[in-house]
């Protein structure tokens, strides 16, 4: 298995010719960030297709009148980013969105593909990430409180979905 985990490598310390660009403007040194890639001193976690939900939530109003689950920074970089190529996390965090194909595996029988301008990841101001997905809200008619589970599958580089739980209502 191929994967390695991405980071953010702050800068806080400028360059020589960093000082002396901000100098003639009398501005402070911004600190930066880049996303790097670092080689984890542990193995990727494993996998366990009986129960592969690595990230599992519950819905909110926001997510559901926007058709976009919002997923935690820690959870998109543990598990999902570590299995992309630099280029597309990085994509991502610059601010760009990276379309994704999401199966909703609801119905094991019957696996619904969502694959489309409209189904992407992105990434919010505060550093969390936003799967755009209306389709499948719309599709499986998702409401507020209802459990859903996520995770990357690595055999078909893909986004696999469950409704894990209908909200009592």
């Amino acid at each position: 298995m191929n994967s390695m985990k991405k980071t953010f490598y702050h800068n806080f310390m400028p360059s020589k010719a960093e000082e002396e660009a901000c100098k003639p403007n009398d501005i402070r040194f911004q600190p930066s960030r880049v996303l790097v890639e670092i080689k984890d001193v542990y193995p990727p976690p494993v996998l366990d297709y009986h129960n592969p939900w690595k990230i599992k939530k519950t819905l909110i109003q926001y997510e559901v009148v926007t058709g976009k689950l919002v997923i935690p920074f820690t959870n998109t970089f543990d598990h999902i980013f570590r299995y992309w190529t630099l280029a597309m996390a990085s994509h991502v965090v610059s601010g760009h969105k990276v379309s994704v194909v999401l199966w909703d595996v609801t119905d094991q029988s019957n696996p619904k593909r969502f694959s489309n301008d409209s189904i992407y990841f992105e990434m919010l101001p505060n550093d969390d990430h936003v799967l755009a997905c209306m389709d499948l809200f719309k599709g499986r008619s998702l409401s507020v409180d209802d459990e859903i589970g996520l995770f990357w599958d690595l055999r078909s580089s893909t986004l696999q979905f469950k409704l894990l739980r209908r909200a009592i209502i």
